[in-house]
């Protein structure tokens, strides 16, 4: 089973900038697709940003769109979150998820469809 670690978090201000990478412990399985989610204390666990595996088509939520720039590096099984412009609403943890199922190019930003769940890394945006 394919392990995530999260890493990169930290305490930035207002417009900062922040890198969030994820390790996977192993070959991410062609057809799937690579996300962020982040939860904050008190409200559920929203995607913000996916990656297709075998395509590098992205999404993200209307909420990090323009400020937000995820990225694969396939050799080293690693995903990043590059993120721009912070905001104090940015605040959250954030993890990284592996799609359950083959994806036939879409990657629908639902956390039910994505599993493998690393521990997570805390971002706080101070204004």
């Amino acid at each position: 089973q394919v392990q995530l670690v999260e890493s990169g978090g930290g305490s930035v201000q207002t417009g900062g900038s922040l890198t969030l990478s994820c390790a996977t412990s192993g070959y991410i399985i062609s057809g799937r697709c690579m996300a962020w989610f982040r939860q904050a204390p008190g409200n559920e666990r929203e995607g913000i940003a996916a990656i297709y595996v075998d395509g590098g088509t992205t999404y993200y939520a209307d909420s990090v769109k323009g400020r937000f720039t995820i990225s694969q590096d396939n050799v080293k099984n690693m995903v990043y979150l590059q993120m721009n412009s912070l905001k104090p609403e940015d605040t959250a943890m954030y993890y990284c998820g592996l799609s359950r199922y083959r994806s036939g190019g879409a990657c629908p930003l639902r956390r039910e469809l994505f599993g493998n769940w690393g521990q997570g890394t805390q971002v706080t945006v101070s204004s």
